[in-house]
């Protein structure tokens, strides 16, 4: 059973910092892209960043480049996101997710395998 399970959500003030993992089992993903979404109350979910199977390339949305960095330990089969500068509008659920699509990342339908989500709420 492929499962994606994520973890390091919370509650941070504005401009604090968080950590989000995410643990991948049930199957091999070293030939996987990675990637990460949010959704906010009311909002579509929305593209976060994404790093390609071989780690060479990532991905970010405009709205978090500078601030998030997203990593992974492909012998671990695990994916980080690196949270800084954090704001209000960062609230959201995250998902961790995974595709052997190597284009279009920026795309939930892209993604084949998703993580149930982890709470980020950064208070002003």
């Amino acid at each position: 059973q492929v499962q994606l399970v994520e973890s390091g959500g919370g509650l941070v003030q504005a401009g604090g910092s968080l950590r989000l993992s995410c643990a991948a089992s049930g199957r091999t993903f070293t030939s996987y892209a990675m990637g990460w979404f949010r959704q906010a109350p009311g909002k579509e979910r929305e593209f976060v960043a994404a790093i390609s199977w071989t780690s060479i390339r990532t991905y970010y949305a405009d709205s978090v480049k500078g601030r998030f960095t997203i990593s992974r330990d492909r012998a671990k089969s695990t994916v980080s996101l690196q949270m800084n500068s954090l704001k209000p509008e960062d609230t959201a659920v995250y998902y961790c997710t995974a595709t052997p699509v190597r284009d279009s990342l920026q795309i939930p339908s892209t993604y084949d395998y998703w993580g149930q989500g982890t709470q980020v709420t950064v208070s002003s």
